[in-house]
């Protein structure tokens, strides 16, 4: 299958259940806890403890129905607001919020979580506390200046954005427009956390690929300094199992501010 016949992640069919249970679910066959799991709440944990990135306001841009990544923000953040582009990916998360039949499982991305901050004593609450604080899922639309638009949002402390423009652009023109667009929600001086595949042209949900936007870490730094913020960490990590569901080098997180 050449790269013009694949699927593409704004105007396809996306399952969103098949992505969870594909690459972050508890199965033993899910395709890499290490680099889909324990990296990015390695480095969110790391992030928010150091106390500078923390408020009232987050703001979530991420693929899919993703949400272990906010598990490490719910301690720091009042309030939690999910965007996404797709109904299917809200219908999914929501049913996880209202705890409805069916709901997706993160006892195993909570107890990482738990693990990882060695404090047992969080197991029975962080799923909770996410869920208290994560005030709104909502639509937005990606294609307009003003994503949002009509409605209007609290400016945000922070705006997490997981592997989501990896699968949105599709050259390094769009890379920048979105980060534009997903920048006009902070405030001044926010900051921003950005999760993604390195050198990734290409990932799998169950039977169908998807088309994504290949780049380096010099073009992740320079695209954020472009925009205006001080990149406070940046960690890659290089890819170390093997598979056909993807064709990624490495992990990259960059945490950063945008300068007053």
């Amino acid at each position: 299958m050449d790269s013009g016949s694949h699927k593409f992640y704004h105007e396809d069919d996306f399952d969103s259940r098949q992505h969870l249970e594909d690459y972050v679910s508890d199965n033993p066959d899910r395709i890499s806890e290490e680099d889909s799991l324990i990296f990015p709440i390695e480095n969110l944990i790391k992030t928010f403890t150091e106390g500078h990135n923390k408020g009232d306001v987050l703001i979530d841009l991420s693929l899919g129905s993703i949400i272990h990544h906010l598990f490490a923000a719910c301690d720091f953040f009042k309030h939690i607001i999910v965007l996404k582009m797709r109904d299917r990916c809200i219908m999914e998360l929501k049913r996880w919020v209202d705890e409805r039949t069916g709901a997706f499982y993160w006892g195993h991305a909570t107890k990482l979580h738990v693990d990882i901050e060695e404090n047992r004593d969080l197991l029975q609450d962080k799923e909770g506390k996410v869920k208290s604080a994560l005030q709104h899922v909502l639509k937005c639309d990606l294609e307009k200046e003003d994503i949002m638009d009509p409605i209007i949002l609290p400016p945000a402390d922070c705006v997490i954005s997981a592997w989501l423009l990896d699968v949105i652009c599709k050259d390094q023109d769009d890379y920048m427009r979105y980060l534009k667009r997903f920048s006009r929600l902070l405030k001044p001086g926010g900051h921003i956390i950005l999760i993604g595949c390195l050198d990734m042209t290409y990932y799998t949900i169950g039977k169908h690929k998807f088309r994504a936007f290949s780049y380096d870490e010099a073009f992740a730094r320079k695209a954020l300094v472009g925009e205006g913020f001080i990149i406070d960490r940046c960690e890659v990590k290089m890819r170390t199992n093997v598979n056909d569901h993807n064709d990624y080098k490495g992990m990259i997180f960059i945490a950063a501010h945008r300068e007053t």
